[in-house]
């Protein structure tokens, strides 16, 4: 690993997951969720250590094993990295995962509550923030802290919302530490944190300030950010610099706008399982299909896009019988009552549509709800229209995946609101997420586009993607880390 950047990456998922055969052979197989994919090339390029939950029951076996030691592992291309799994009380991991993290930090940076009815700051939640949020972020600082112990030139990495205040109990007991944090979701604007008591809000906000450097997707969820940090902090936001001064300490903050690899889609895309699914999908398909892609979480808009469908088969019947609607729906964090809640209405709302509408032979709208990747591929290069109207979202991917590899001069309708709207907005139909109508006429544009404008749009979309590829992501990210060192001068030891 000589000569190789030495990183802390610190994310709540670890690149694998653990488990046992019936032979009792312990196997790895590679972790779930965008970002141990966006993050695998930091693997392959420099000397990681890898800071992360146990989840499975095998994990925290492992972890038990190393103690307080990484484990030495390799990623599937043979890249060398160690990793250490952080055991957590499981009642305190519930806590921070299932009441904390997603239903109240996820729900507030995706604009997801109604504030008539919701959220309740209770007893509940407040022992839920002591008692988990702050204990695993507290398990997660000492885990940092003893890497940087063994590695003190090494650069810390945090990712997302699960590790807010993790940064701040770190620079207490290493205070010259380099620290970068990386948000792949939204931030919303100030009012919108006011619904967390104020002990929440400046605590997020302070541990995100204890970083040297705090990066987002887009230019917007910056901005939010800088004001955020006046308003709940009394900070000074430099917006024409993208710097806040905070207690003496200076945050550089930057849009850096998460990618693919196309070449990984362009293998995926002609591999035999992707094939096989396609032929599949091709003897099925309708003259005319919609396609989404995404997780049944609320801040992906489901319901209203099949309404927003519904609507266009309303206005326009002459399109029954010629277009379909496939929405392949990973199910997700069913723990969750509002999540599982939410699936229940997809399932009602595409049964809407389907008894409205049906006619023998024709099925206007397909659910399938299942984890299958290779089947969401075959269906990119299918889409003559893919829809991505999430409400809230700190990039989609699907909306840069997709076009990758589609062979039907498919024509993106995109959400304002998704950060791939910043980058992807001039080729793609821009919709509101909450105008039904809106949508409803996009989805019928974008069916009814010539060739010619349908391929421009297309080939405008692969060639923004190609080159800005998840590889100029990742450097962008190490010259950030360069420009903090740099402004530092000479680092301490620990």
């Amino acid at each position: 690993m000589a000569g190789r950047r030495k990183l802390i990456v610190v994310a709540n998922r670890a690149p694998v997951t653990f488990s046992r055969e019936t032979d009792g052979t312990r196997t790895a197989r590679r972790g779930g969720g965008g970002l141990v994919t966006a993050l695998r090339s930091l693997i392959t390029d420099q000397d990681v250590t890898w800071v992360a939950s146990a989840m499975s029951a095998e994990d925290h076996v492992v972890a038990a094993e190393a103690g307080s030691e990484p484990v030495e592992e390799a990623a599937g291309d043979g890249s060398p990295y160690r990793l250490r799994l952080v055991s957590h009380d499981p009642q305190a991991y519930d806590l921070y995962y299932n009441v904390v993290s997603n239903p109240v930090l996820w729900f507030a940076q995706h604009y997801l509550w109604g504030l008539v009815e919701a959220p309740d700051i209770d007893n509940g939640l407040h022992l839920a923030w002591s008692e988990g949020y702050l204990a695993v972020n507290h398990r997660f600082a000492d885990a940092v802290v003893e890497e940087l112990a063994r590695e003190p030139d090494a650069d810390v990495f945090f990712h997302d919302y699960h590790l807010y205040v993790t940064p701040g109990l770190v620079r207490e007991r290493v205070p010259d530490a380099t620290m970068s944090h990386f948000v792949h979701i939204p931030w919303p604007q100030p009012d919108y944190w006011r619904v967390l008591p104020e002990s929440i809000r400046r605590a997020v906000h302070e541990g995100m300030l204890a970083n040297d450097l705090v990066s987002f997707h887009t230019e917007r969820w910056c901005r939010n950010f800088l004001r955020c940090c006046e308003d709940v902090l009394g900070a000074k936001s430099d917006f024409s610099a993208g710097r806040i001064t905070y207690e003496g300490r200076t945050v550089a903050v930057h849009p850096r706008p998460i990618s693919v690899d196309p070449a990984e889609f362009t293998e995926l895309a002609e591999s035999e399982r992707v094939r096989k699914e396609e032929a599949k999908l091709e003897a099925e398909r309708p003259e005319l299909l919609i396609v989404r892609v995404d997780r049944t979480d609320p801040s992906k808009n489901i319901v209203r896009g099949f309404r927003a469908y519904e609507l266009l088969l309303e206005d326009h019947p002459e399109l029954h019988g010629r277009v379909g609607m496939l929405a392949l729906l990973d199910p997700s964090r069913q723990d969750i009552p509002e999540y599982s809640e939410y699936l229940g209405a997809i399932q009602r709302a595409a049964r809407v549509v389907n008894d409205r509408f049906r006619i023998e032979g024709w099925l206007p709208l397909e659910v399938r709800i299942e984890d299958n990747f290779h089947q969401a591929v075959a269906a990119y290069k299918q889409y003559d229209v893919l829809l991505v109207n999430a409400i809230f979202d700190g990039m989609n991917l699907v909306a840069k995946e997709a076009p990758l590899v589609n062979a039907r001069d498919g024509v993106l309708v995109l959400s304002e609101n998704a950060g791939a709207h910043d980058e992807l907005g001039e080729w793609a139909l821009t919709v509101n997420p909450f105008d039904l109508s809106g949508q409803a006429k996009a989805l019928y544009e974008a069916l009814t586009m010539g060739e010619d404008e349908r391929r421009r749009r297309l080939g405008a979309i692969q060639a923004q993607v190609g080159e800005h590829d998840i590889a100029a992501w990742i450097d962008a990210q190490l010259a950030d880390l360069d420009a903090v060192e740099h402004r530092s001068g000479t680092r301490l030891s620990v």
